[in-house]
């Protein structure tokens, strides 16, 4: 008997959060068999880059509640 995509939802929901994240990233994975390594390794120094800028103090991160309470009151209007 397969399961249904809600059935494997609801089911996924209720894993805890790190076996989610591992979950999501093995789905990732098969979307793309086989990534171009150019543009791999470019996301790669543009994260490096971005993760210099918060570490030398350059940029200020912002806090997710506050960036998706942004996001809802942007949508209420």
């Amino acid at each position: 008997m397969s399961l249904t995509l809600e059935q494997i939802h609801a089911e996924a929901l209720s894993l805890p959060e790190e076996s989610r994240a591992e979950l999501i990233e093995r789905l990732m994975a098969t979307l793309v068999e086989n990534p171009d390594p150019e543009v791999e390794h470019a996301w790669f120094e543009e994260a490096e880059r971005r993760r210099q800028q918060l570490l030398d103090g350059s940029v200020r991160g912002i806090p997710a509640e506050e960036v998706f309470a942004r996001l809802s009151a942007k949508h209420r209007r």
